[in-house]
């Protein structure tokens, strides 16, 4: 179970990373949202992982911390304010700018160089 949840914040960091070096403002939105997925389950991971298990047994027993999952909730429902704000206003400089490029620069091609005039020695 840990590998698993090792091998999928990986997989959700690097999607995030690579997304958020995007130039378009929606790819960059999604890393951003991947990457706080990630975050949430490394917090959520640090608490117990185990599967059948309740979060309090006995008095005496071991049981799973609080903290972790307190964190995560609230972090869940702090990124989804902040996604939502970012993608109305992704949406309201699409609708200014007329472009979705995250430097608001609309894609150009490359200045044409002149060729090198050659000087007489």
């Amino acid at each position: 179970m840990a590998i698993l949840f090792a091998l999928l914040i990986g997989v959700l960091t690097t999607t995030g990373v690579y997304l958020s070096l995007r130039a378009q403002t929606f790819p960059v939105v999604m890393g951003l949202t991947l990457l706080s997925y990630a975050v949430n389950l490394f917090l959520f991971g640090t608490g117990r992982l185990a599967s059948n298990a309740a979060a309090v047994i006995e008095p005496h027993a071991t049981y799973a911390d609080p903290l972790p999952q307190a964190l995560v909730l609230t972090a869940i429902v702090i990124a989804f304010a902040m996604t939502a704000f970012v993608i109305v206003l992704a949406l309201k400089t699409r609708a200014e700018l007329g472009s979705d490029h995250v430097d608001g620069r609309a894609d150009e091609p490359a200045p044409a160089t002149e060729p090198h005039k050659k000087t007489p020695c």
